[in-house]
């Protein structure tokens, strides 16, 4: 089969498409034809050497994977060859710990494009536990922009964030893929939404998401704004992404009692912050890192019927997946970059 592999860590220009071995379901597997997959930030971060430099080379990066059942391993019932299906981006290496939630928490916990074999290939082997049916009946470009943005938003706005109906809630990089479903999954539940962007054009697509204040960076400070919008109050929920500089400002712009649900590095690893509003605000910080496969399969149903929306950028053939990665890395892309590994 064809997979875009890195040799070495580098820029974009490290991938390139190579033949590999076609990966056979064992017992208990789906081999899964890759249909379409998402570039992520986190591949750019791991193809750089950012995340570990123990990687066995040649290596496949790729974390999401929407396709079709290709093969069965023994064992496997209850899917259909030709089934659409969602495979999850992560999941337990030891099959005793498959039953953990969060899955996250697991010892052997593993990502895929990072410790398993990624997505950016023709076909994928992944347990039967971490398969989901495609009920959306999305096009593959579509579907493929959900995962790990979706996954990643909802564990941080719903389950991590607890956001409620006429909650206010920040959420920074609204431009950016997590960005965008973290500001529709919270306009869902019922919260009105405020979020940071840098640039006009991300500033569009955000609004058109359901951001009620947008606000350009490089042209106010969020805080003020965020205090004058919530009346000198703070926002119930701030979803940060960006980490570094910026997140005192995020701690700012909490309400007392308030939530700060940490899920990102864009701006930097190290944060400082003068720790007296945080506990004299009473204010708490929370990790966040990816639902479940059973929180996603709740939500079909919403974005099927559309309150959830997968917002494409573009997709590409496999044979540019570098020219995607500068897209995502260069935050040039406005939604969804997908690789199509059929062409």
């Amino acid at each position: 089969m064809k997979a875009a592999v890195i040799r070495s860590f580098g820029g974009p220009e490290v991938l390139k498409v190579e033949e590999v071995p076609t990966p056979e379901p064992g017992p208990g597997e789906v081999l899964v034809k890759v249909l379409g997959a998402l570039v992520n930030r986190l591949d750019h971060y791991i193809r750089q050497g950012d995340i570990t430099t123990e990687l066995t080379f040649p290596h496949v990066l790729g974390l999401d994977a929407v396709g079709e059942v290709a093969a069965l391993g023994a064992d496997v019932g209850q899917f259909q060859l030709g089934q659409r299906v969602f495979a999850m981006p992560g999941y337990p290496a030891d099959a005793k710990e498959f039953g953990i939630r969060p899955t996250t928490i697991a010892p052997s916990y593993s990502m895929r494009g990072l410790q398993l074999p990624g997505s950016y290939a023709q076909y994928i082997v992944i347990p039967q536990e971490f398969v989901l049916p495609d009920t959306t009946g999305l096009p593959i470009e579509e579907a493929a922009s959900l995962p790990v943005p979706f996954l990643t938003a909802l564990n941080a706005v719903q389950i991590v964030g607890e956001v409620k109906e006429g909650d206010f809630v920040l959420v920074h990089a609204g431009g950016s893929a997590t960005g965008l479903m973290s500001i529709q999954i919270a306009r869902t539940l019922g919260a009105r939404v405020a979020t940071t962007v840098r640039t006009s054009e991300s500033a569009k697509v955000a609004e058109s998401a359901g951001a009620e204040l947008v606000i350009n960076t490089r042209e106010s400070d969020f805080a003020e704004a965020i205090s004058k919008w919530t009346s000198g109050r703070g926002v119930d929920v701030a979803i940060d992404s960006l980490g570094g500089d910026s997140f005192e400002k995020t701690i700012n712009a909490v309400k007392v009692r308030g939530i700060i649900v940490a899920m990102g590095f864009m701006s930097g690893t190290e944060v400082k912050f003068d720790i007296r509003n945080f506990f004299f605000g009473l204010k708490q910080i929370r990790g966040s890192l990816t639902a479940d496969i059973e929180d996603f399969a709740l939500w079909l149903d919403r974005i099927r019927d559309g309150e959830v929306k997968a917002i494409v950028d573009c997709a590409l053939p496999l044979d540019q997946a570098s020219k995607a990665h500068e897209l995502v890395s260069q935050n040039i892309a406005k939604g969804g970059v997908v690789l199509l590994p059929w062409g």
